[in-house]
């Protein structure tokens, strides 16, 4: 089944809704014409105060990234700060899905995370690779545990192309939208 794209323009930048249908569920990348495979598809979330704050966050972060390099993690993983605070962290990985930072979840660092899918079968870490690549989408949906639990919430994330050390990766937050 085709899902039908519409463009939105939301504070400057290029969204895609879908539709979905009762049998099955389709989504479609912002300026593409077509369909693509429901394991690297996403929505973007309205405009909120929510998605101001992480999309600001992740953008601070990357100019910290990028003068700093890794030394600015250590910043990144002191609770109760404007990195660290309640279900808002910062993650980083490189462009070959190693997890460099990930103080919510810090087991993960150190890990490579290609082909991990959510409960509904999305490459959600793999769609963040390719969200972090010039001139495409700047944020990921997907079903994730919040910090301190093991069941996952529906979350949506903002991802910025980083270099670390002049090294290429990403760096992103997220939020539950519920």
């Amino acid at each position: 089944m085709v899902a039908t794209l519409t463009r939105a323009a939301v504070s400057g930048r290029r969204h895609c809704y879908e539709k979905e249908s009762a049998l099955h569920r389709s989504h479609a990348f912002a300026g593409s014409l077509g369909t693509v495979s429901p394991t690297l598809a996403q929505s973007s979330p309205p405009p909120s105060a929510k998605l101001s704050e992480v999309e600001a966050l992740v953008n601070k972060a990357a100019a910290l990234i990028d003068s700093k390099g890794k030394v600015a993690f250590s910043e990144f993983r002191v609770r109760d700060t404007e990195w660290f605070h309640g279900t808002t962290y910062l993650f980083v990985y490189d462009l070959k899905s190693n997890v460099l930072l990930n103080p919510a979840f810090p087991a993960r660092e150190g890990t490579m995370v290609t082909g991990q899918k959510d409960v509904n079968g999305k490459l959600f870490h793999d769609a963040m690779i390719e969200t972090a690549k010039p001139g495409d989408r700047d944020g990921v949906d997907y079903m994730f545990p919040k910090p301190g639990e093991s069941q996952p919430s529906r979350k949506w994330t903002y991802v910025k192309a980083v270099k670390i050390d002049g090294v290429p990766g990403l760096v992103g937050s997220g939020f539950y939208p519920e």
